[in-house]
């Protein structure tokens, strides 16, 4: 029963890092093909009493809402490429997340659990979601920043870093269960030796 869920569940991973990965290609393709508007959100003029033909944006940018949210009609390469950054980063982190995830379950079915190829999957798993997180994070927050500064250059608040950092210590947390299997994998090895 449980290897039969275990194996849906690798399926199920392995689907999902796929639709992932389609899906940031094709994002990304058609999005650099599109010849519409690029539209970001903002916060620095959230509680600001302006009129809109009073803030300081540059040509051919429209601000929309209250404030926040900046148009531009004719965009730049690079004002579509780090519109792109906002959620490109965060695709390709999850399919590849996923694809280390559907690994450690296939190798869960084929060795069995408490074993070393599975202690080394999930250490590099956590690994890859303890930096891959802030890095993801920062490249979203780095690109949104540079667009709102390309299209009002009065903003300039420097890049932040986005999404959800608490993943961070998720990462974190199956590189330690990672260890502690590799070094309970080592001492039963060196148990059944001397016995």
């Amino acid at each position: 029963m449980n290897s039969r869920l275990t194996s849906v569940l690798a399926s199920v991973t392995f689907g999902l890092a796929v639709l992932s990965g389609l899906a940031f290609l094709g994002k990304g393709a058609s999005h650099m093909l599109d010849d519409g508007a690029v539209c970001v959100e903002t916060g620095f003029w959230a509680n600001a009493r302006l009129a809109p033909e009073g803030l300081p944006v540059a040509k051919g940018v429209e601000a929309t809402g209250s404030l926040t949210r900046l148009c531009q009609e004719s965009p730049s390469v690079g004002q579509r490429a780090a519109d792109l950054g906002s959620g490109l980063p965060w695709l390709l982190f999850g399919a590849l997340a996923l694809l280390l995830f559907s690994r450690l379950l296939t190798t869960v079915l084929k060795k069995g659990p408490f074993t070393e190829p599975v202690a080394r999957q999930l250490t590099t798993l956590g690994w890859v979601v303890a930096a891959g997180t802030p890095l993801a994070g920062l490249v979203v927050g780095w690109s949104q920043s540079w667009l709102v500064g390309s299209m009002a250059p009065v903003v300039g608040s420097g890049p932040t870093v986005a999404g959800p950092l608490v993943l961070v210590f998720a990462g974190l947390a199956g590189v330690i269960l990672g260890r502690i299997m590799r070094d309970g994998v080592r001492m039963r090895e060196d148990l059944e030796g001397t016995v």
